[in-house]
């Protein structure tokens, strides 16, 4: 049995899922990215008592790792690493890029005219100012360009152009308007933790769990305070 909990808290959608193999259990979701410490454990909470379980049902907890917000990441981590040490369940990590591609496959899975000459799926999370964080896909969702932190230009994604492909998440607009009139397709599919669940199940299938003594958030760029003062 592959009993999961899903617990993404990277971007400002927040939403945790429980999923057994293919099948989504039950879902919560929230848009309001300032309360995502206080939604993420009365959603664990809820969820577990409409499903009539315990958390020692549970066979894994996944979160996504990063890009992300910093706060978000740490919440989203903070609650699976606790479930985890506190139950001696195992730990998956999945990339929020990665998620934000599975998204678009979902969502394109039936329609044979988008997918036939679609070449790379690009997720971006918009980073403040003309930055992002990005990577790219081939639709089988292998890695094409690692993730990373980008000041976006209009060559940016030159060649991936020539091609079929969508780009998806927060970031989008911005390079939207950085390269008019392409053969692009610019996605607002909105990733959640049903999302998570996919990626997160091929790992457990296969046993790839994370050390969660030293698992850490995927930053991508180092988290800068601006709180502290120098």
């Amino acid at each position: 049995m592959s009993l999961l909990l899903n617990i993404d808290t990277a971007t400002e959608h927040a939403s945790i899922c429980l999923s057994e193999g293919e099948k989504i259990i039950g879902l919560i979701e929230s848009t309001e990215q300032k309360n995502h410490a206080s939604f993420a454990q009365p959603a664990i909470q809820q969820l577990i008592e409409q499903a009539g379980i315990t958390l020692k049902d549970i066979n894994a907890i996944a979160v996504t790792s990063g890009p992300g917000s910093y706060t978000g990441l740490r919440v989203g981590l903070a609650s699976a690493k606790g479930i985890c040490y506190a139950l001696q369940k195992p730990l998956i990590l999945v990339n929020t890029l990665e998620v934000m591609a599975q998204s678009v496959l979902t969502h394109y899975h039936s329609n044979k005219e988008i997918l036939k000459d679609l070449t790379s799926i690009c997720p971006l999370i918009d980073a403040r100012r003309m930055e992002v964080f990005t990577a790219a896909y081939d639709i089988s969702l292998q890695e094409i360009k690692a993730p990373h932190a980008l000041l976006l230009d209009p060559l940016s994604f030159s060649s991936l152009l020539s091609n079929g492909v969508i780009f998806t998440g927060s970031g989008r607009q911005k390079l939207e308007a950085l390269i008019p009139g392409t053969n692009a397709i610019f996605s607002d599919i909105q990733h959640n933790a049903t999302h998570l669940a996919s990626r997160a199940l091929i790992s457990y299938k296969s046993g790839r769990f994370a050390d969660l003594a030293y698992s850490e958030p995927l930053y991508v760029k180092e988290f800068f305070d601006t709180s502290r003062k120098p």
